[in-house]
């Protein structure tokens, strides 16, 4: 990642922000710079801890339950300690949001597994500080499709583009009825936050400049 384009911006209201969008589509290197620009405690997807994703992507059917349950229990787990930090009175940037464990499910749960589930998250979910904005980026299937291909986790190797695509359009149909927060949508087909400094400065002012509702950003590109 390149240096930062001058950091010490300051977040007025917006203490807490989560960022959330489909596979490879750029959240936790987002993340990483978001945290930097601001100061803040940069808190990861705990991803990497679920022993089941590997076996999920070989035998989606067997281990779907199991590995959902995994992810949302950790998930759980995470977010409790993070309550009991000092989250008042330093910014959190978040690489993801509880409430997307629902997303997942609901692509891969059977019927059954799902009402079970849903009574599970339930009385998880109530027990979770929301956010203070949540930032969702959303790309072309092709774009993550090229940026899945940079990414060495040996087990995304096996998932294909309708695989994507429906994990993607999961995220629109939850988005677009989401009224948890307040949200940022913003479509990251054709800008690089990471290379183009002009883009990530514009983001950081779209954040900066949040009320409550929804916001949608389309930004014009990359030059």
């Amino acid at each position: 990642m390149k240096p930062r384009r001058g950091g010490g911006s300051e977040l007025r209201e917006a203490r807490y922000i989560a960022l959330e969008g489909p596979l490879a589509v750029g959240k936790s290197t987002l993340a990483e710079a978001l945290a930097e620009e601001y100061g803040a405690r940069l808190v990861y997807e705990p991803v990497e801890d679920n022993p089941f994703l590997p076996r999920f992507y070989e035998d989606p059917e067997r281990y779907a339950f199991t590995a959902q349950v995994s992810f949302l229990m950790e998930r759980y787990r995470q977010q409790q300690e993070l309550m009991q930090m000092d989250l008042f009175q330093r910014a959190t940037i978040a690489d993801y949001v509880f409430a997307k464990d629902k997303i997942f499910a609901e692509l891969t749960l059977s019927r059954d597994e799902l009402q079970l589930y849903e009574r599970i998250y339930s009385l998880l979910d109530a027990r979770i500080r929301k956010p203070d904005l949540v930032v969702f980026l959303d790309a072309k299937t092709e774009v993550l499709l090229r940026r899945l291909k940079r990414r060495s986790r040996p087990y995304e190797k096996r998932l294909g583009r309708d695989y994507i695509e429906k994990v993607a359009e999961g995220y629109r149909r939850f988005f677009h009825g989401y009224t948890d927060t307040p949200l940022l949508v913003v479509n990251t087909s054709d800008i690089d936050f990471v290379e183009n400094g002009g883009d990530f400065a514009d983001l950081v002012r779209e954040i900066g400049s949040m009320g409550q509702g929804v916001q949608h950003y389309v930004p014009l590109g990359s030059s």
